[in-house]
């Protein structure tokens, strides 16, 4: 266990960015951790180095993402059909299986060492769909866990449940990648090209399609403010904007 623990996350909004672009920025983050880790094994205690943490925020073009564990013919669409909605399809080392990130769509990605928190990745999962409960909720909507089902859920256990916010993560030596996907103003037609994290007989949803409007870039952002300060209080971090 780290005996330094640092709970100061450096946060980036990435504004919109290449889905491509930014799982290699997130690699190179989780790099660095890694590689301190493992100088770290090496140095006596009281010289250890201490690990930073990192809490991304993005929007992504239309891309859709395959996990590592997933099916693909999950993935509906072929390639002329991509071409013709603008969308990309990329492998990824996550857990779960397909998703669909595009625009409308707040993304999170936190990079964290889970050592300079608690090392329960189940933990880590909960904290993460408590931060987007806790998000949506100022928007008046009750979300919920399904069990045996990451994510953030309405109507959980009624036949029209339907998944607001997909979550899919991977960790080594305990340090996470990947991370949330919320759907605010995204457009939902991008959905019937897949079957969403391999459920067939459940719906997707957004803020937008429960809200029945759409929100504004102001509400957006201030979405974003909102999902730092959950974040901030369910993690018991500091977020610090990352200089540049």
């Amino acid at each position: 266990m780290n005996t330094h623990q640092n709970k100061v996350v450096e946060f980036e909004d990435l504004g919109t960015r290449d889905y491509q672009e930014s799982w290699d920025y997130q690699e190179s983050l989780m790099k660095n951790i890694i590689d301190l880790k493992i100088k770290n094994r090496d140095l006596p205690e009281e010289q250890h180095i201490i690990t930073p943490n990192h809490f991304l925020l993005v929007e992504h073009p239309h891309v859709y993402t395959l996990g590592k564990s997933g099916h693909e013919e999950n993935m509906l669409a072929g390639i002329d059909k991509l071409k013709e909605i603008e969308a990309t399809f990329v492998k990824v080392n996550r857990g779960g299986d397909i998703t669909y990130h595009g625009f409308g769509q707040i993304v999170g990605y936190p990079i964290l060492d889970l050592e300079n928190f608690f090392t329960d990745i189940h933990k880590y999962m909960r904290n993460l769909e408590e931060v987007i409960i806790r998000t949506i909720a100022e928007f008046g909507l009750k979300g919920e866990r399904s069990e045996g089902e990451t994510g953030v859920w309405l109507d959980v256990g009624k036949p029209y449940a339907r998944k607001i916010c997909a979550m899919g993560v991977k960790a080594s030596r305990w340090v996470t990648l990947h991370g949330f996907a919320l759907n605010v103003n995204t457009d939902m037609r991008y959905f019937e090209y897949i079957i969403p994290c391999g459920i067939k007989d459940k719906q997707v949803t957004s803020l937008k399609r429960e809200l029945e409007r759409e929100l504004t870039s102001e509400e957006m952002e201030g979405i974003k403010a909102k999902i730092k300060r959950h974040f901030a209080d369910v993690f018991e971090a500091e977020l610090m904007v990352r200089a540049v």
